[in-house]
């Protein structure tokens, strides 16, 4: 359904080292800096970028918005957590874990990037 998300950055070596180390957790190799100044993640074609504003502006989240990405396993989702929290991410919401949603179990967890952007991951839990 989506073919890139892109978040804004006020500093794209802190992005880097924060966004390295969350996506190597999902088995997806990190991003040099692009000589537009911009981070690209990819995997089956889609794409992840983070890129300082074009405007000029500081870079601000989203209010209300998620960026909602997917596990293949609960470890993977651990991990990704961890990675985040060790590099410059902040934990919030509930610690990672099982909730019950409209669409069933799921194992969810949640970070802020260096920047306020919210981000998830999560997959279904194994019966």
């Amino acid at each position: 359904m989506f073919t890139h998300i892109v978040v804004g950055s006020n500093d794209i070596a802190r992005s880097k080292k924060f966004y390295d180390a969350i996506f190597e957790a999902m088995d997806i190799p990190p991003s040099e800096i692009h000589p537009n100044g911009r981070l690209v993640y990819a995997k089956h074609g889609q794409r992840f970028v983070v890129t300082k504003p074009l405007d000029g502006k500081p870079a601000t989240p989203a209010n209300g918005g998620t960026i909602g990405l997917e596990a293949a396993t609960t470890a993977m989702a651990d991990a990704w957590h961890k990675a985040g929290v060790a590099n410059g991410g902040q934990a919030i919401e509930n610690p990672p874990g099982v909730r019950q949603t409209s669409m069933g179990p799921l194992y969810l967890a949640y970070l802020r990037d260096p920047d306020g952007n919210k981000l998830c991951i999560g997959c279904k839990v194994p019966a």
